[in-house]
């Protein structure tokens, strides 16, 4: 992931300090009908990687495996595979299999093909759509939510294109949005727009962390779920960004008392050699402020 990427000489002037809370945050869980513990996904972006072998996989382990050994470690990925293509039910069935045959629960959180969010840009995507919706469907109960990236020319002036496509979509299908273009959240007046259309039709609003795109970091809840994408800026800042994911297990923490019932957290490096670590470190501070029930990722080496 290097949108938002910052040069390592300028990292240090970014303020990385959480802003505080839209008022959409209170409003949204003041409304909430959490009777349960919070539920708690936290992962990768991919499962793919030859670097995990040594780290979280061992050593002789075979692509074809990557999934088991990805699933006896986190209960929950954020699908980047289904961005490239709609997958194939063979596909879908065969990594349903593989979590039930590795992991007592676990979620995929899928990404909806850049053919419907880039390509087509939402507009005559009903075809695509319903392939994707009905395929994906096929991960039963391990289908969590499902995520909708949009382009940074997917702007402000595109409303009605946004609005028609998500009042098409089925209304028990759970999707979240990531906008990225700025002029969504500095014009007050489409904000609030935004605002109320996710919270009337229950579609989350993605929160975005990463170092060079301040301004996606509008702390504004739709639903009562919380979808954060966290970027780490690499193995010489480890460090700080323990202290970023600290700062927000503290926010989720006021969340959870005030009615959050889901926490999706998923970690991101342009380098994903050590993303792991950083999935770890978010694990661990979950367990410590929340009691969230985690198992901890077992490393064989570090």
């Amino acid at each position: 992931m290097d949108f938002g990427k910052v040069t390592t000489a300028d990292l240090n002037l970014v303020d990385h300090q959480l802003p505080p809370d839209a008022a959409s945050v209170s409003a949204v869980l003041k409304k909430s009908s959490k009777t349960d513990q919070t539920s708690y996904f936290v992962g990768c972006a991919k499962w793919g990687r030859d670097e995990w072998k040594g780290l979280i996989y061992p050593l002789k382990t075979k692509a074809a495996d990557f999934l088991n050994e990805y699933a006896k470690q986190f209960n929950a990925i954020e699908l980047n595979a289904s961005f490239y293509k709609v997958p194939n039910e063979s596909s879908v069935k065969s990594w349903r299999a593989r979590v039930e045959a590795n992991a007592t629960e676990f979620t995929f959180v899928p990404k909806f093909p850049k053919s419907i969010s880039h390509f087509k840009k939402l507009r005559e995507a009903e075809e695509v759509t319903e392939r994707f919706v009905r395929t994906i469907s096929g991960l039963g109960e391990h289908l969590g939510p499902c995520f909708l990236q949009l382009s940074d020319s997917f702007a402000p002036k595109d409303f009605g294109v946004l609005e028609n496509y998500l009042r098409a979509l089925p209304a028990d299908f759970r999707v979240f949005v990531e906008l990225r273009n700025s002029g969504w959240f500095s014009d007050p007046t489409v904000r609030a727009e935004v605002i109320k259309l996710f919270t009337s039709l229950n579609v989350g609003l993605v929160i975005t962390d990463t170092s060079g795109r301040r301004d996606l970091l509008h702390m504004e809840l739709t639903t009562p779920e919380a979808f954060i994408r966290f970027e780490g800026n690499g193995k010489e800042m480890m460090l700080s960004d323990g202290k970023r994911i600290e700062e927000w297990v503290n926010r989720i923490k006021v969340w959870v008392e005030q009615g959050l019932t889901s926490v999706y957290f998923f970690l991101h490096q342009l380098d994903e050699a050590d993303t792991p670590k950083l999935a770890s470190i978010t694990i661990d501070e979950l367990n410590k402020q929340l009691n969230a029930g985690l198992a901890p990722v077992q490393f064989i080496s570090v």
